[in-house]
């Protein structure tokens, strides 16, 4: 498929791009967390069956996370110039990313309510926008990381964006150049 501008490459569910793009931000958040001494697990809840549901809601389960109850952190990666988006996202930076967390709170909501769990989408879209709930989460993870390690808060912000978006370039330039027709 001519994909002179890699829309296509990087939103394409075929050939793994997509997985571990997003299996990439999960592991990158995930050793921030352990630089937090945060407990947590990787991938809960994928045996639980709600009304014949197979999902999994939580990509990461912090157990103490928020008001004492565990967060179920679901990753998703979206674009902008997908054509359900595109309009709003013309006139709103992250309107694709917020419509994404409103996708997995209707996905997975229920499902954590009976667990007792808090879902927390941690959205962004595919040249780097976060949404807001995911902004909020990784501000409260870089206070942690920084109450931990006695660097400036504004240090560990920096350095826990930082980690995600080397994470999401190198995953986006991977899936471009898996699909590139001719590399010089």
């Amino acid at each position: 498929m001519e994909d002179p501008l890699g829309h296509h490459a990087l939103t394409c569910k075929s050939g793994g791009d997509s997985i571990f793009r997003h299996n990439s931000l999960r592991d990158a958040f995930w050793e921030s967390c352990k630089l937090a001494c945060i407990a947590g697990q990787i991938e809960a809840g994928s045996g639980l069956d709600v009304e014949g549901s197979r999902t999994r809601p939580a990509d990461i389960l912090l157990p103490n996370w928020e008001f004492g109850k565990p967060a179920a952190l679901d990753f998703t990666i979206t674009s902008a110039l997908n054509p359900s988006t595109l309009n709003e996202a013309s006139v709103m930076a992250g309107s694709a990313a917020s419509a994404a967390e409103v996708r997995k709170h209707v996905a997975n909501d229920e499902k954590c309510s009976r667990l007792g769990w808090v879902c927390i989408p941690l959205s962004v879209e595919t040249y780097g926008c976060w949404g807001e709930e995911a902004g909020r989460c990784l501000d409260r993870l870089a206070t942690r990381i920084a109450t931990r390690t006695g660097c400036p808060k504004s240090s560990a912000v920096s350095g826990l964006y930082g980690r995600l978006s080397i994470g999401l370039v190198r995953a986006n330039a991977r899936a471009l150049l898996a699909r590139s027709s001719s590399l010089s």
